[in-house]
């Protein structure tokens, strides 16, 4: 009876961290004021999925015999979908990701230009000027700036941007973007990716992955508002918007600005996440202590 009740849990939470909670957690506005804590909580839920999936087959199969035939079908169903699933997301959009990453890299290393420093009679430099080398501009007319990671990274900002900018306001630009690099969120997202391709298009979250990609923004903002202060960040936000980027750029004002989370939510937060990610690895040892 404990491996079948184990089994049926595995298989209920499997749908539930995949299919329900990318839903609500994508509605859950309050977790943009903690991002750090926000971002574990989504990879806690996700991974949990994930096991749950992953550990019916084997828990069925050790433990239910041919006693439950029906229940140990839908087990293996479950694994095997999720593991076939997770194996071509996982080819497909790290091939894609790189092949893409290699290719801009190419071509910014082919047209960008240097950032301008004081030598070399620009503007006074807003960041040390060891990190500057890795900074490309190029001549576009849109106002952007991002980084491509990796063992090659740097940071591009566009013509445009920098006629946008101040020097304080282009330092929290560089700020922000040395952030992504540093804290490697790009791993963070790339995980989220494969995982939100590998679960069935017509049931996947759009929103949730638009959520969590705002909360490594936010998480950028805070490390770059830290070092030049949130009112920089702001205003270099309001610089380089766009009418495209208006509705990300509202929520991360808003989130510059909101008061601090309380102590419940930033503490309460990442104990939740660890019980989550545990419940599967629970509910196996049950399983195989009970057989």
């Amino acid at each position: 009876m404990t491996g079948a009740l184990v089994t049926a849990a595995l298989i209920v939470g499997a749908l539930l961290l995949t299919l329900v909670a990318p839903h609500a957690l994508a509605r859950w506005e309050r977790l943009r004021t903690v991002p750090a804590q926000g971002l574990f909580l989504w990879q806690s839920v996700s991974l949990a999925g994930v096991a749950f999936a992953l550990f019916a087959a084997p828990v069925a199969a050790a433990t239910l015999g041919t006693d439950y035939p029906r229940l140990l079908l839908v087990a293996l169903i479950l694994s095997g979908l999720m593991l076939a699933r997770l194996l071509w997301s996982g080819h497909m959009v790290g091939t894609e990701l790189r092949r893409m990453r290699a290719e801009h890299r190419a071509l910014v290393d082919l047209v960008g230009e240097r950032l301008p420093l004081a030598e070399d009679g620009g503007a006074p430099s807003p960041a040390p000027a060891a990190r500057q080398d890795k900074v490309s501009v190029l001549p576009q007319a849109d106002p952007t700036a991002y980084c491509l990671p990796g063992r090659r990274d740097r940071i591009v900002l566009s013509q445009a941007a920098l006629q946008r900018l101040g020097d304080e306001e282009l330092g929290a630009v560089l700020e922000h973007e040395h952030a992504h690099l540093r804290q490697r969120h790009d791993l963070v997202l790339e995980l989220f990716q494969v995982l939100h391709e590998a679960v069935p298009e017509p049931v996947r979250a759009g929103s949730a992955l638009e959520e969590v990609r705002l909360l490594g923004e936010l998480l950028a903002d805070r490390g770059a508002a830290r070092r030049v202060g949130a009112a920089t960040v702001g205003r270099a936000l309001v610089a380089l918007a766009t009418p495209g980027s208006a509705r990300q750029v509202r929520r991360r004002l808003a989130a510059l600005a909101a008061d601090p989370a309380p102590a419940w939510l930033r503490h309460g937060l990442p104990v939740l996440s660890s019980a989550v990610l545990a419940l599967p690895v629970v509910l196996l040892a049950v399983a195989l202590g009970g057989f």
